[in-house]
């Protein structure tokens, strides 16, 4: 089991463009974050390829994304943003399969959670956006928290021909120990679409930043597993959002170490083939 995917991190750089959600109690974090940085973090557990994920609503990021993975060895794919509102959403998703590093592009994403409606999936204008996404071969990730889940089961059932990656296990309330109507949602979206997929990501910074366990996390991610089964689950650090709560090796070898009960078969399916398989990346 040699191959090892983060298939969630960001970069960016608050001295050159502005990020919304970066408030004051994520000051550490508020500085460049570069390939250069998360190099030798990677190197240290043993992570041989990337996914690249979009961190704002912003076309120009999605351009300069697309740069680093064609200049970066260890980014495999780019998780962009794109207006999925806008009556020119193809031709945008076009522009950038034909910009610079254009052969990255593996999926788009939009920050679900930080819209005021809940239902804002099931807009027509959004649903236009994403049967473009689909038509482009892309994954759409889903970024949620549990409050979102309901609309975004109705539109996997109603989109079977998307593929959808759910990010962070849409953030359940670890640190107080919630799990419904999480769980019950969880195991109906999984049952959704076998089109679904998630990542075993996110889940340190739900937990209590300072005093988290594995054990904290292991029933959450025991039955995310279980409601996808380990072929449609896949590890992301999201680096460097997860430096709020533990540093990198620690959020990777710990997801490691959570898996690590499972058969071998299962274990490389989280480790890197899902993730190959999902968002049909180019690796041997």
């Amino acid at each position: 089991m040699t191959r090892l995917i983060d298939t969630h991190h960001h970069f960016w750089d608050p001295a050159t463009a502005d990020y919304p959600w970066m408030t004051d109690d994520l000051a550490v974090i508020r500085r460049k974050f570069s390939p250069d940085d998360l190099r030798p973090r990677i190197a240290e557990v043993g992570v041989t390829d990337t996914i690249l994920v979009q961190t704002r609503s912003s076309y120009e990021e999605s351009l300069e994304f697309l740069e680093i993975a064609d200049a970066t060895d260890f980014v495999a794919g780019v998780v962009a943003w794109v207006d999925l509102t806008s009556q020119s959403v193809a031709d945008d998703l076009q522009r950038l399969k034909d910009s610079k590093g254009g052969a990255y592009l593996v999926g788009i994403r939009h920050q679900v959670h930080d819209e005021e409606d809940p239902n804002w999936l099931l807009r027509a204008d959004v649903r236009r956006g994403l049967a473009a996404v689909a038509r482009h071969d892309l994954v759409y990730d889903l970024l949620l928290r549990p409050r979102e889940l309901p609309a975004a089961i109705k539109t996997v059932q109603a989109m079977p021909e998307t593929r959808w990656v759910l990010d962070h296990i849409a953030k359940p309330e670890i640190a107080s120990g919630g799990w419904e109507p999480w769980a019950s949602d969880l195991r109906a979206l999984a049952e959704a679409s076998s089109n679904c997929w998630v990542k075993l990501s996110g889940m340190v910074t739900e937990a209590d930043w300072t005093a988290w366990t594995a054990d904290d996390l292991a029933p959450y991610l025991n039955h995310v597993v279980d409601c996808f089964g380990a072929g449609r689950c896949m590890l992301g650090s999201d680096w460097p959002v997860c430096l709020l709560a533990a540093p990198y090796d620690r959020v990777m070898t710990t997801a490691v170490q959570l898996i690590a009960e499972l058969a071998e078969p299962a274990q490389r399916q989280i480790r890197s083939e899902t993730a190959i398989a999902a968002y049909k990346l180019g690796l041997d």
